[in-house]
């Protein structure tokens, strides 16, 4: 459909069904993310809340929140921007399918912005004013810095340039309350390392002049998910946002601010050179809360909206949520994208349930040395081309495995991936370790933010092992070490004892990985990883995922029996050993207020506001 405005997607939900309107009064702090992530796991509808506490707006939430919906809201300009996409990457598809390039067509006609008079307070844009304090300062959970922004399109343009094609729309974390920020005054920005932003602020800094900055919030559907893509640099997102909607992005100019005429609200603001303020905690998706640190912030110039604007929110935590579907939709768009910038890779997958940045799987062709036995020698190519591209650069632990070997081999089917590997790793040969490197800001498996290591683990050849389902009978264990439970073919989780520093934790995987390969017949059980709780990690594969590569800095916490260090290169002859304990520096994870989730699971009752939701 095309949207143009956040009350006309609302109202097309709910005559298709797939909206449900609370009337009851909202508490924003802890209720209103409470509600959407019951709501969200129930699989239920957008919610939009019309009572919200000390707020002049109304709010909505879980817009996102099922496939199914995603889909609708996105069709028929999802298939028109993918047609577009495949084409750039192969041109020959035009000739193959005329029609595809008649979709190609209508989305590129959509995607140059227009440029709008400046709108009067009677126009449909943003133009009527507000300030912070009257927005839903939604806090979603209790050990929060304050209240956020949760679905912010944050734009900025290159500084000393007029043309909003140099510009970048991206979606960064915006701190309303809390912490020392002056309310209706100023607003934190945090923005992660590689963010087009973080280019244009450099420039400012070097120029000596604040950046100005807007923040939209609501418009179209397609404005929310252009903020997420990982375009390339010279894509500017605001054409593909226009793209994506079916109608081009609309904006004006004033006091040599951006405004978004389709936005339901827009902040404006500047960054004062040379100036920070501590940000956050904040609750974030990879299912820990990312920590205070200092960060710039904004001295906000102006809050607009829309006559009748619409709140729009999410919540984040532990994968899946609604953002889950932002990046399935991701990996629907830039499919062809990715092999046309890779050539050589024919898949690749950032998986959600390790938090995507901990942990990407890829194939890729094994060509180099055809007359020769197959081992990693084109996939390490690849896998440097990987490292070294957009957001892709930010994997911590990157497997990949040669085409060849298994063309059919679904690379979104995490297990099975995983039994293809190990399967056919040669651990002495086959790690690649890439130490005291920039990482993703949120992952903090490092005690330094924005630093760790990668591991680079390579599979190509002949099956060299048979994974088993069962643990050895009477299995033993060295002081310390308990509780073996299997949690997928050739995995298994240990208990260990508690980490409390690094000599210490050298020590013990010592011990353990001597025992395992004193003992012998595991070859079978290639991987074993040392974790807190071995019931919840192989009480299903996610669990796994989550704990095992989230927990895990590549550098300081992969062992393994019979190691091994030639010319620099580390391997071992197995089983393999991450230890994924819970270290001290680490952030919390995520647990909402039980209060709260009680009182709101008793809205869900008959005759309660929630019935029929939950």
């Amino acid at each position: 459909m095309i949207f143009a405005s956040l009350k006309e997607t609302a109202d097309f939900l709910e005559k298709k069904g797939e909206l449900a309107v609370i009337d009851h009064e909202v508490d924003p702090y802890l209720e209103m993310a409470e509600i959407t992530r019951q709501v969200h796991d129930a699989q239920g509808p957008a919610l939009l809340f019309t009572r919200v506490k000390n707020a002049g707006f109304p709010a909505l939430s879980n817009l996102f929140g099922t496939w199914e919906r995603t889909l609708k809201i996105f069709e028929p300009q999802l298939a028109y921007v993918k047609a577009l996409v495949d084409i750039r990457s192969d041109p020959a598809a035009l000739v193959r399918s005329p029609s595809s390039g008649v979709k190609a067509a209508r989305a590129l006609m959509r995607a140059m912005p227009v440029k709008m008079p400046v709108k009067t307070p009677a126009s449909r844009g943003p133009a009527m004013r507000t300030t912070i304090d009257r927005l839903p300062r939604i806090q979603c959970w209790p050990e929060d810095g304050g209240a956020f922004l949760l679905l912010p399109q944050v734009f900025s343009r290159e500084p000393g340039y007029a043309s909003i094609l140099r510009s970048n729309l991206g979606m960064y974390r915006v701190q309303i309350s809390g912490n020392a920020y002056a309310l209706n005054n100023d607003v934190g920005l945090h923005y992660q390392i590689h963010r087009g932003i973080a280019v244009h602020h450099k420039r400012a800094l070097e120029l000596g002049r604040p950046l100005k900055v807007s923040i939209f919030l609501g418009g179209p559907p397609a404005h929310t998910l252009a903020a997420v893509m990982p375009l390339p640099e010279n894509v500017p997102e605001v054409a593909f946002a226009g793209a994506l909607a079916g109608r081009n992005f609309r904006y004006s100019e004033q006091d040599g601010f951006i405004l978004s005429n389709d936005a339901d609200f827009c902040i404006t603001g500047f960054i004062v050179p040379g100036r920070t303020k501590p940000e956050g905690p904040f609750g974030d998706h990879l299912g820990y809360y990312s920590l205070a640190h200092e960060f710039p912030y904004l001295k906000v110039v102006s809050v607009r909206h829309r006559p009748g604007a619409i709140f729009p929110f999410t919540v984040v935590g532990r994968p899946p949520q609604e953002d889950s579907n932002f990046g399935r939709l991701i990996h629907e768009i830039t499919r062809s994208a990715v092999t046309d910038t890779l050539p050589g890779i024919t898949a690749v997958n950032a998986v959600d349930d390790a938090g995507v940045h901990s942990l990407l799987l890829a194939k890729a062709h094994e060509r180099y040395v055809p007359y020769a036995p197959l081992e990693p020698r084109e996939l390490l190519t690849h896998a440097s081309a990987i490292l070294g591209t957009g957001q892709l650069s930010l994997a911590k632990y990157l497997c990949i495995c040669a085409h060849e070997d298994n063309p059919d081999l679904d690379i979104n089917d995490e297990q099975a991936f995983f039994t293809h590997l190990l399967e056919r790793m040669d651990f002495q040969r086959d790690l690649h370790f890439i130490t005291r490197t920039t990482m993703d800001t949120l992952d903090y498996s490092d005690a330094s933010l924005n630093r760790g290591s990668k591991v680079v683990m390579a599979a190509a050849g002949p099956v060299k092992r048979r994974l088993s389902h069962t643990l050895p009978g009477g299995i033993s264990l060295p002081d310390g070490f308990s509780s073996p439970a299997i949690a997928a073919r050739g995995m298994v989780a240990i208990k260990g004892p508690a980490f409390t520093d690094y000599a210490a934790a050298e020590a013990d995987m010592a011990r353990l990985a001597a025992h395992l390969e004193a003992i012998g017949g595991l070859e079978g059980l290639p991987l074993f990883a040392v974790v807190d709780d071995p019931g919840f990690a192989a009480g299903c594969f996610a669990n796994f995922l989550w704990v095992t590569f989230l927990r895990s800095n590549p550098s300081h916490d992969i062992y393994g029996a019979g190691e091994t260090l030639v010319h620099k290169h580390w391997g071992c002859k197995g089983p393999l050993v991450i230890d994924a304990r819970i270290k001290p520096f680490h952030a919390k994870p995520l647990t909402p207020d039980p209060d709260v989730a009680r009182r709101v699971k008793e809205m869900g009752r008959s005759g309660g506001p929630l019935h029929g939701l939950i």
